[in-house]
């Protein structure tokens, strides 16, 4: 009986060691197999250094929304805002590796790798949201998006970071005049350094995850950002006046890592695609209202906004004419000529 009692025991143990032969495997990210009939998702990780209630943030986990709908839960999608993955540079640098599959970021930072972006920042290029969308989403636009993939980059499409104003904590800023001297943050960017020492400004590069607490130990004395951005730091609480320069239109263009894409199937980047499209009019139209309210919020918060007349605003171009002069020979004067006139 003991004899008979062992045979099913051990026939029993058999039998479930044959069972856990057949379970899935464990896949990386972006290696998605099957064994057994089933699947592990292919997973997403998206940062940004935006804060979570910034419009950047909600375009991305809008875009996890609809992927993931889309998939059938096939890419699952983690998004890490506040820098919880680093800078931009370093998520960029991140992206080229294939250890950070998916972000959006100003076009500042992009071109330290594909130089030709720096063109997106030329100072009061574009004279408001509409045409920045018609140029970004037609043939200059994608030509642009077309440098990326050999740095390791693929550009899906344009979302935006809108328009950036200055603030500081030393004076009103009134004229032209009244930046002489400032220090101020910029991003790390030879454009964005050559547009504020020609304004008079000393301008320090740093990554926007160090900026609250150099605003607040007065490392620098002001920094320039959308006002959604402003407002979602709360850069009001360590600065008192806003100057609505309006100086450079953020483009953010919607970056996937190579590596990632390259491991997706043609209907996976499809889907990617599809979603991308959707969460860029979401991001557009949700940052343009995230722009109204920022505004009216730092009023109420206790910082002085001042808007320039039409007359102040053309002194500003034309002191910034030495940046326009040196990039059109750097990125090819063919370019920035077409970028103007496509802003008439």
């Amino acid at each position: 009986m003991k004899k008979v009692v062992m045979y099913a025991i051990l026939a029993g143990m058999l039998a479930v060691a044959g069972c856990s032969s057949q379970s899935p495997g464990t896949v990386s990210s972006g290696e998605a197999g099957t064994q057994g009939g089933n699947s592990e998702p292919k997973v997403m990780k998206l940062a940004v250094a935006t804060a979570p209630d910034r419009s950047l943030t909600k375009g991305l986990v809008k875009f996890g929304e609809i992927l993931e709908q889309e998939s059938g839960g096939a890419i699952k999608v983690e998004v890490y805002p506040d820098g919880q993955l680093g800078g931009d540079r370093a998520v960029f640098d991140a992206l080229k590796v294939g250890t950070i599959q998916g972000s959006t970021m100003s076009s500042g930072p992009i071109a330290v790798d594909a130089q030709r972006f720096s063109v997106l920042d030329l100072p009061f290029l574009f004279k408001d949201e509409q045409t920045a969308y018609e140029i970004l989403d037609g043939p200059i636009g994608q030509e642009l998006l077309g440098d990326l993939p050999e740095v390791g980059v693929i550009g899906i499409n344009y979302w935006e970071n809108g328009f950036r104003d200055l603030t500081n904590n030393k004076r009103e800023v009134k004229t032209v005049e009244d930046i002489q001297g400032l220090k101020v943050r910029t991003l790390e960017n030879e454009l964005h350094l050559d547009l504020w020492k020609e304004l008079g400004a000393i301008p320090t590069p740093m990554a926007f995850t160090e900026l609250f607490t150099a605003l607040e130990q007065g490392v620098v004395d002001g920094q320039e950002n959308p006002a959604g951005n402003v407002t979602s730091s709360k850069f009001y609480e360590v600065q008192k006046y806003y100057a609505k320069t309006g100086h450079i239109y953020n483009a953010s263009p919607f970056l996937i890592s190579k590596k990632f894409w390259d491991s997706l199937t043609a209907e996976e980047q499809a889907m990617v695609t599809k979603a991308a499209e959707e969460a860029k009019d979401y991001q557009r139209q949700l940052n343009q209202e995230e722009t109204a309210e920022a505004l009216e919020y730092l009023r109420n918060n206790g910082m002085v906004v001042t808007e320039f007349s039409a007359e102040e605003k053309q002194r500003f171009v034309e002191k910034v004419q030495p940046v326009y002069q040196k990039y059109a020979a750097q990125l090819g004067e063919d370019l920035v000529n077409q970028l103007i006139e496509a802003n008439k």
